[in-house]
């Protein structure tokens, strides 16, 4: 039974977590369009708190993702070729939440050198790769 929290919580985080990944980098786009002062500063402000909110919900998928392979043992891992490339996929959405960090960063310096166009593209590039990621894990192809 264990294991079906483990699964339940795992998706719960995964949704809050994919839900801030994909408004962050609007909130940047809107950013890089404004000239006032005031309203970077608001921005400021929404990015940090989104930031730091979705931030645990990006440990705790991980934690109970972690849960769910020690659950299922070493053998279970070892067969599932299909979750090897979901974890190489993972660690790409790990680099992209920490590169979304960077950008806050800058742009809290107000030092942003990227266009509102790179902020769409940049909104829409993780949806493949998510898209990968489920599709692993319901259909496990391998």
């Amino acid at each position: 039974m264990h294991i079906l929290w483990f699964k339940a919580l795992h998706l719960f985080f995964m949704l809050a977590w994919m839900a801030g990944l994909f408004y962050l980098p609007r909130l940047f786009v809107y950013h890089a369009t404004t000239t006032s002062q005031v309203v970077k500063d608001e921005f400021k402000v929404m990015e940090r708190r989104l930031w730091y909110f979705v931030t645990p919900f990006a440990l705790l998928t991980l934690a109970f993702g972690i849960a769910l392979i020690v659950s299922y043992g070493g053998a279970w891992f070892k067969a599932s070729g299909w979750l090897h490339i979901k974890i190489l996929l993972l660690l790409a959405i790990y680099g992209y939440h920490f590169y979304l960090f960077k950008l806050m960063k800058q742009f809290a310096r107000d030092e942003n050198t990227h266009t509102p166009r790179f902020y769409r593209i940049l909104n829409e590039a993780p949806v493949l790769i998510i898209f990968a990621v489920v599709c692993l894990a319901i259909l496990k192809p391998f």
